[in-house]
């Protein structure tokens, strides 16, 4: 079986970082992919060094873009693809090949329009079954496949000492753009109430400036490392005591089974994604959205109980081996494929 795999966003971030799993994946396991992908050197250079070598990058500069629709669905025919998988709203409207059937997969809550020509959609909580749901989509075409990770990679952890972090002190981590829905405002407030742990905040966005401002008002900003856009998370986590993830909204929240593969305890807010993922004391600890002193908190809580921190450590990982590893979601996936594949673009549906 051959797939074609369609991305149009050019920056990194927690959808853009799933997709070159997924499709280091499945090239892994046998199913040949095809990537068609806005230009990112970095996501480039992941996909090769994964093993996928069928590459094309096109401008995917909007839903009007009538060059790249053309090219890509071209390319998905000619190329004799069973079926194409599209990342997000752009990707989807851009791709609308002859033959092979569109499956859009959505990690958020997206406007559907861009989706209406698709055979089939796969989303990854229940939430969004429901969102889709109400908007029209029977229910035999919508698939829940959450997100897996992968499992921790070889070699140590990032040493403290090359962030200037001292070996002894208590280490957070945050992964997450840096963007105000994910909230590491509400980390670095909280991070005032924690005198003696250090923060490392592993992402990139339009938020930097405001916030490097905020850590020096709160007169934290000696013990805050910003590392900017990284792709050694596994290394990152394995290097802190506690994985701290605020996000305001959150659909799904890749970080939350990648603290849990890495065997570091995760304390989450409690928006959608989380609430799902996180049995609240068992396997991470959620606090309530925008409360910092909660978070502060179930900090200072956790970094004081070894045993709770260990029993925290234990269930996460038990969870992860349970619903999201990589041939879990491999395998849910191909059967997909193989109920789609042969069954043409539109097989004479359309959105009710």
């Amino acid at each position: 079986m051959n797939i074609a795999m369609v991305l149009g966003s050019r920056t990194n971030g927690g959808a853009e970082t799933f997709f070159v799993a997924l499709a280091v994946a499945l090239q892994a396991a046998g199913i040949g992919v095809s990537v068609t992908s806005r230009h990112n050197p970095d996501r480039l250079a992941q996909l090769r060094a994964g093993g996928v070598a069928n590459i094309t990058t096109l401008p995917f500069l909007g839903s009007w873009d009538v060059y790249t629709q053309s090219v890509l669905s071209r390319q998905i025919d000619r190329r004799g693809a069973a079926l194409a998988l599209t990342f997000m709203s752009r990707a989807t409207a851009l791709t609308r090949p002859q033959r092979a059937p569109v499956v859009g997969r959505l990690g958020g809550y997206y406007d559907l329009k861009s989706y209406q020509h698709c055979r089939h959609l796969v989303v990854n909580t229940p939430d969004l079954v429901t969102h889709v749901e109400r908007g029209g989509w029977p229910s035999d075409r919508v698939s829940l496949i959450p997100n897996f990770t992968r499992p921790p990679t070889d070699g140590p952890p990032v040493a403290r000492a090359s962030l200037d972090t001292p070996a002894e002190v208590p280490l957070l981590l945050s992964l997450g753009r840096l963007h105000p829905v994910k909230g590491h405002d509400i980390t670095l407030t909280a991070l005032a109430q924690v005198p003696d742990a250090y923060l490392w905040i592993a992402g990139d966005g339009p938020d930097r400036s405001r916030l490097e401002q905020l850590a020096q008002d709160l007169g934290v900003a000696g013990r805050v490392r910003f590392l900017g856009w990284r792709d050694d998370s596994s290394a990152l986590l394995r290097a802190a005591d506690v994985c701290v993830f605020p996000s305001r909204a959150e659909p799904f929240g890749n970080v939350i089974p990648e603290a849990w593969a890495n065997q570091v305890p995760v304390i989450a807010a409690s928006a959608y994604g989380p609430r799902w993922l996180i049995r609240d004391g068992a396997d991470g600890m959620l606090v309530p959205i925008d409360d910092a002193p909660a978070l502060s908190d179930a900090i200072r809580g956790v970094l004081a109980d070894s045993v709770a921190r260990a029993g925290l450590v234990e269930q996460g990982r038990a969870r992860y081996q349970q619903a999201f590893t990589t041939p879990v979601a491999v395998a849910a996936y191909r059967a997909l494929f193989d109920r789609l594949a042969g069954s043409g673009a539109t097989d004479g549906w359309a959105m009710r």
